[in-house]
């Protein structure tokens, strides 16, 4: 009993002495929930894009504040959820995993792995949120992201570090071009991200399988959030993808994102805002519909060579109805890029692919990076398809037309169709400005479509064979093509096209 009593004692005054730990935690209740939001109440500490948890392992994010709790967008499924469920903060910024482990890898926007592949190894996160690098900080927009597609890299080229909009009506082709750019960045060392918004799982897929096999996912990071997904998933997937290009933009490497698309990103957004009673504006969006698009595009640049030298390239597309490009949210987007390519619907029910339409499309960055000799080429061929195009219009009238006015037609007609491509069959940069250089100095006047696709085939092949020092003087010393160099390629590609195997 004494033995019972001494230990008694001793753990009262241990007690007694000991001061206790005190630790407060911050938890609310629901107050209302619809259609993955919830209005919650108190949270007088909560920050802006903090993470809550909930029962049953649902998380959220703080989205707005007010003076009688906060407004929660769910990043998971929250159908069980209901009216007086406890919130509980986690102090935690929503942030995504970075770094070389995620190359090759299917994620979605909080950085969980969707490719069956395991989980994702790196102990790396970033903010999805972080401010843009100062004007002091970026470098010119000097070297070539080149598309491997003709219309885009001669009529409205991109350097790395712009944002250049994709835009244009629904099956369009917008797609098509992201991916052929994706894939031509198989022997650049560019990492590229292709960020899904509010896609169909079956097209997210086909995507995924064309950069298998076109072996570039091992080179490439999947971000996705698709429509079936929550509202909230989709509103912070393009801000977890850029946060995850940033990283290896921050190493010193070249990153291409493409975001597809804002327009469905835009109306995730607007789901949330009025289901948070967001006081609406045009078209129901509310205030801040341009600075949720101007904070995400203003992270895409090139640094200087002090902070690497990286650069990080966007790609937006957005979606048009009835080819209208003064709708709210084209517009909005159209005024922080530095650029846009216009996917014609008439174009497209022609068969002309890609549906570029070179009259509304441009480029206000890219043309400072591309290659001398393309520029050489490319500024009387621009003059000379413009006025082929006034030409042509006027030729529809039924007129008599002269010898020199048919054949300026016929050489217009043959540059139509030299910028046409299929998909997945990209040209790198120094076939393309040989095969220009051919179609401006006459080498495929009187020839039929047919006989255009083997010229070019040809004019590749002797390229690549033979004058491979003035392919290197092109691409990598950068330099004009003289007189000479232009006299002897002219001279190998007509012997090429005049010969049987052509006829």
């Amino acid at each position: 009993m004494k033995k019972a009593t001494v230990k008694t004692k001793s753990i009262q005054k241990a007690v007694q002495t000991t001061p206790p730990k005190l630790k407060l935690k911050e938890i609310s209740e629901i107050q209302s929930i619809s259609a993955g939001t919830a209005l919650v109440s108190g949270l007088s500490e909560a920050q802006i894009n903090e993470l809550l948890s909930f029962k049953d392992g649902v998380i959220g994010m703080v989205y707005s504040l007010n003076e009688d709790g906060a407004g929660v967008v769910f990043l998971s499924n929250a159908d069980n959820l209901k009216a007086g469920d406890q919130a509980t903060r986690t102090g935690r910024i929503l942030e995504v995993p970075v770094g070389d482990e995620l190359l090759g890898r299917v994620i979605d926007p909080l950085g969980n792995p969707l490719d069956e592949q395991g989980s994702i190894s790196s102990k790396k996160t970033r903010p999805i949120e972080c401010p843009a690098a100062a004007i002091m900080d970026r470098a010119p927009v000097e070297t070539p992201l080149q598309t491997g597609i003709k219309a885009i890299d001669s009529f409205t080229p991109i350097g790395r570090g712009q944002r250049e909009l994709i835009l244009g009506d629904r099956q369009t082709g917008k797609t098509a071009i992201a991916v052929d750019t994706i894939l031509n960045q198989k022997k650049t060392g560019v990492i590229c991200i292709y960020c899904a918004i509010g896609q169909r799982s079956t097209d997210t897929a086909r995507v995924i399988e064309q950069l298998k096999k076109g072996n570039m996912l091992q080179q490439s990071v999947v971000v996705v959030a698709n429509g079936e997904n929550e509202a909230g998933l989709q509103f912070i997937a393009p801000y977890a993808a850029t946060s995850i290009g940033e990283w290896f933009m921050l190493q010193g490497k070249d990153v291409l994102i493409i975001y597809d698309d804002l327009t469905a990103h835009a109306r995730a957004y607007r789901q949330m805002s009025l289901l948070l009673r967001t006081p609406p504006g045009r078209e129901a969006y509310p205030g801040d519909i341009f600075y949720i698009h101007s904070r995400l595009l203003e992270r895409s640049t090139h640094l200087n060579e002090k902070l690497g030298g990286g650069s990080l390239t966007s790609l937006p597309i957005v979606a048009t109805e009835a080819g209208n490009i003064s709708a709210y949210i084209p517009t909005n987007i159209i005024s922080i890029t530095d650029g846009q390519i216009y996917l014609s619907t008439n174009l497209f029910q022609k068969g002309i692919m890609p549906a570029i339409d070179t009259g509304r499309s441009v480029s206000r960055v890219g043309g400072e990076a591309q290659l001398p000799a393309y520029r050489q080429l490319l500024g009387p061929l621009k003059l000379f398809y413009s006025q082929f195009e006034e030409l042509e219009s006027f030729s529809k009238f039924g007129v008599q037309l002269d010898e020199a006015t048919q054949q300026k037609l016929n050489r217009g007609y043959a540059i139509r169709f030299v910028l046409q491509q299929m998909q997945f069959q990209t040209m790198d940069v120094a076939t393309q400005i040989a095969v220009f250089l051919a179609v401006n100095n006459g080498l495929f006047d009187g020839l039929s479509n047919a006989q255009i696709v083997k010229a070019q085939n040809a004019i590749g092949k002797i390229l690549h064979q033979r004058f491979t020092n003035i392919v290197n003087k092109i691409t990598i010393k950068r330099e004009k093509l003289d007189e000479n160099t232009q006299k002897t390629l002219l001279s190998a590609f007509r012997q090429a096209i005049q010969s049987k195997e052509m006829k």
